[in-house]
């Protein structure tokens, strides 16, 4: 099926990415300026085939433009460079939201079962829907250092569900890969858990610790947006998530240009 994909892919050769679109990538998404030229290339073909395939609604007012649905398929993209996979093939729709929003969750209390409202910003159904804030997506990309993009951390979730069960375990391939998957993700949540429990403190969000789904989708925004400090206090864990992802963000920002992040002023070179 991969290879059907890829030939599809490769057919579209002859569609040039638009120009119109490629300043809402440099203006919205800059962690994509430290991507070398195929790589670039790679993702804007990505890119179409999201947007050709799936569809966006406005919720709440909100009008959707090419700039969000260009700002979102970029980042959402960026998890599937280079990695043997369809463009989130059970994914039907994003809906997007102006701010923050208010959805019911369900919980267990014992025998009861409670319903309450709660503020989000970004959900992933497995039942092929994203919903996101669009001022969240805008602030998660506006500074590409925090370790915080609600696009990559729904996103997650849609791979971890492709196999599915939104499990905190995506479908790796090989039965081995999920030995080794469990041997190093399952002691990080399980120490992660201890920490939030303790009330002590983490350089990985506790957010991570309500669930093996969530730590896989807090982890995947830390390697991407603070790759030197996951890989410096969790080696194993930065490994198993460059084998997952084919991508390596702390030796790629090593080699690449200073990215400032949106709105920050170029540094003025001191007069000697």
């Amino acid at each position: 099926m991969f290879q059907l994909f890829k030939r599809w892919l490769r057919a579209r050769e002859d569609k040039p990415f638009p120009e119109e679109w490629r300043p809402y990538i440099e203006k919205n998404v800059p962690m994509v300026s430290a991507l070398p030229a195929e790589d670039r290339a790679e993702l804007e073909k990505l890119c179409m085939a999201f947007l050709d395939d799936k569809h966006f609604e406005g919720a709440g007012g909100f009008e959707i433009t090419d700039e969000v649905k260009v700002t979102i398929a970029a980042q959402a993209c960026m998890l599937l460079i280079h990695r043997d996979t369809e463009v989130y093939p059970e994914l039907e729709t994003i809906i997007v939201y102006p701010s923050t929003f208010v959805s019911k969750q369900t919980k267990r209390e014992g025998y009861v079962v409670v319903e309450e409202d709660s503020a989000r910003l970004g959900e992933s159904w497995s039942r092929g829907i994203v919903v996101l804030a669009w001022d969240s997506v805008r602030s998660g990309t506006a500074n590409m250092h925090d370790g915080h993009n609600v696009v990559l951390h729904e996103f997650a979730h849609q791979l971890d569900a492709e196999d599915g069960d939104m499990d905190g375990a995506p479908d790796l391939g090989a039965r081995s890969r999920y030995t080794a998957w469990a041997q190093v993700l399952g002691p990080e949540f399980t120490d992660l858990v201890e920490k939030a429990d303790a009330g002590r403190g983490s350089d990985i969000d506790k957010y991570g610790a309500t669930n093996p789904a969530e730590f896989f989708a807090v982890v995947t925004e830390s390697f991407f947006e603070k790759p030197r400090q996951l890989r410096m206090k969790h080696p194993e864990l930065y490994d198993q998530l460059v084998d997952f992802y084919k991508q390596d963000p702390e030796k790629l920002l090593a080699t690449a240009p200073v990215i400032q992040n949106v709105g920050d002023k170029p540094k003025k070179k001191k007069k000697k």
